[in-house]
């Protein structure tokens, strides 16, 4: 074996967003199973099949992880852009809603447990991330005043969804319910002080 063919064999260095992506998996899978004040970024590491150093020096704490997976489920809302879009900003702003809702929806447990060890302190800094990309999935602009006024709106819709879905098992229909109400409240309060999509 030449020196070329054997140093074509040695170890690659994992991508950076597959020891993210990994590790937000192993983040999930550890916080069905224990206590989240119990895990360490260390339990993630070895759960996640990736080196200690190499975590740690792209996320420094399991605060990094979330908002991974923050921006994993962000995607599948954004992702609804790129359909057919339903010709009312409500209906799509639901449809991005749910999207995201679905995403979540396979990890259920973990993410409950998560949020109710950690509360607002955890997610809070997320939500007006999250509530920017469900309108911007919608085609609803959030910039200048009006877009201030929208994400600020949204987040608190956002977050009421979010509490009526842990709450809410099976076909999700008191969530759906609820993703209605507070999407036609909101619309009616912004167009109230001219902030209105």
């Amino acid at each position: 074996m030449s020196d070329t063919t054997a140093a074509d064999t040695t170890a690659q260095p994992v991508p950076r967003t597959e020891v993210l992506d990994r590790a937000a998996d192993a983040l999930l899978t550890l916080a069905e199973e224990r206590l989240w004040s119990e895990i360490t970024l260390r339990d993630i590491a070895v759960a996640a099949g990736v080196g200690f150093a190499e975590l740690y020096a792209r996320a420094p704490g399991k605060a990094a992880l979330l908002e991974r997976l923050g921006a994993r489920f962000d995607r599948a809302a954004l992702d609804t852009a790129e359909l057919e879009p339903a010709p009312d900003a409500h209906d799509r702003l639901f449809e991005a809603v749910m999207a995201r809702l679905e995403a979540m929806e396979p990890h259920r447990a973990a993410l409950i447990a998560i949020g109710r060890s950690e509360g607002l302190a955890m997610v809070g800094p997320r939500l007006p991330r999250t509530a920017r990309a469900l309108l911007e999935a919608a085609g609803i602009d959030t910039s200048g005043l009006s877009g201030a006024a929208r994400v600020a709106a949204m987040t608190a819709v956002w977050t009421r969804i979010l509490v009526v879905w842990r709450d809410d098992e099976g076909a999700l229909n008191r969530t759906m319910a609820e993703i209605d109400k507070q999407l036609k409240q909101m619309r009616r309060g912004l167009e109230r002080v001219r902030a209105g999509f």
